[in-house]
């Protein structure tokens, strides 16, 4: 295997997180249950604690409008109530976050 491939997942997309702003989010959560919902906003605090004290990177599982499942890889500099900010200032919307992947 080449070392620049990627041993993920191939049925998620890995996308560039300049790519999220022309991407279109549903209105309701992809979470419904409530603890869920409780560990994702704990994950993306300590996503942005990451990646303001030692500028690391991680993986964010997200759904789009159209029900498809992407990946970013990247830096979390700030978690607002309905949304992250990324490296580059990229708005994600918490409630399009199924998952992060801490390394």
């Amino acid at each position: 295997m080449l070392p620049e491939l990627k041993t993920t997942d191939p049925a998620v997309e890995t996308i560039e997180k300049e790519t999220i702003p022309q991407l279109r989010f549903a209105q309701e959560d992809v979470l419904t249950d409530k603890a869920a919902i409780q560990r994702r906003r704990h994950d993306a605090e300590r996503a942005a604690t990451l990646g303001n004290a030692y500028h690391g990177k991680l993986d964010i599982y997200f759904r789009t409008e159209d029900g498809v499942i992407k990946r970013v890889h990247t830096t979390v500099w700030a978690t607002h109530e309905e949304y992250l900010t990324l490296k580059s200032g990229i708005a994600l919307p918490l409630r399009a976050i199924l998952s992060f992947d801490f390394y």
